[in-house]
């Protein structure tokens, strides 16, 4: 029976899984290349004493503000679970901000994620290293290292995204007509000199200078030119509160440092060398220095 696959047992596969409960018609199943949940909030324990334990991703969890908004009641959910609580131990360079609360889990951060596999009921396998996945008659047909393809009405990624483009398949592009993005920065020399002029030349002085460099490059199907006035921080400052309780804040201060990013996506064009060296990409945009 078909239904649902989703590829990473992750906090996103976790918690995703836990929200498609009741929500889809069929089996929710999760799958998993490594030998256990957490993925990168994964715990490592002692083969001799699984009381000892170690956090190898996240530490803490740190709510960007507060409990308010729609994430409020997944913390509330943690928190009255025993899964989270809040953190009291202080922590070398961390930074507090005023009126927020950082949580950690006192059964390793991997309980997090294992809750929500747990909630979600879905059938959890681990070991299932995903390499190819493909349509056949409308459904999705998920092949893996070890064992037979399986079929699927859905399937969702949640594994980080250089994983993703190692899949095989039918999810690659393969489009003959897009080829891939290119982004060209400046130097702010040229930046600065260029501060006051047009985009549009400023656009053609780039692309001009690149295609010397790169003769053979395909011609851009689309161009944005893009410019940072303040793209380098520079010249520490440092400011004190008025308020005698408070205290010294040293930070950074961005001036004059300007430079120009152009990103250009190129039309495909299968005789153009770029296509068969992947390399060259990295060569040439380090050196193109304006």
């Amino acid at each position: 029976m078909a239904g649902v696959l989703v590829v990473g047992a992750g906090l996103t596969g976790g918690a995703c899984a836990a929200l498609l409960r009741g929500a889809v018609r069929g089996r929710v199943v999760v799958w998993d290349k490594a030998r256990g949940a957490g993925g990168r909030m994964s715990t490592s324990r002692s083969e001799g004493d699984a009381a000892c334990s170690a956090d190898l991703g996240a530490q803490y969890v740190s709510p960007r503000a507060g409990r308010a908004g729609p994430r409020g009641s997944f913390y509330d959910e943690l928190l009255s679970h025993g899964i989270l609580k809040p953190l009291t131990a202080p922590i070398e360079g961390m930074v507090e901000k005023e009126g927020s609360c950082n949580y950690m889990a006192p059964q390793g951060i991997s309980s997090v994620v294992k809750y929500y596999l747990k909630q979600s009921g879905a059938e959890v396998f681990y070991g299932y290293h995903v390499t190819h996945i493909s349509l056949r008659d409308g459904k999705w047909e998920v092949s893996r290292k070890m064992g037979p393809p399986e079929l699927f009405d859905i399937v969702i990624l949640t594994m980080p995204v250089p994983q993703v483009l190692q899949l095989q398949g039918d999810i690659v592009n393969k489009s003959p007509e897009i080829g891939p993005s290119v982004v060209v920065h400046t130097t702010v020399t040229f930046g600065s000199e260029h501060l006051d002029s047009d985009p549009a030349e400023v656009q053609q002085l780039i692309l001009s200078h690149l295609e010397s460099i790169v003769p053979s490059l395909p011609k851009p199907a689309s161009v944005k030119c893009q410019k940072w006035r303040y793209s380098q921080p520079c010249h520490p400052t440092r400011w004190i509160s008025e308020e005698p309780t408070e205290s010294k804040y040293i930070g950074k201060r961005n001036r004059g440092r300007l430079c120009y990013k152009i990103c250009a996506q190129l039309s495909r064009t299968h005789d153009s060398s770029y296509s068969t060296s992947p390399d060259l990409w990295g060569r040439w945009i380090y050196l193109f220095q304006l």
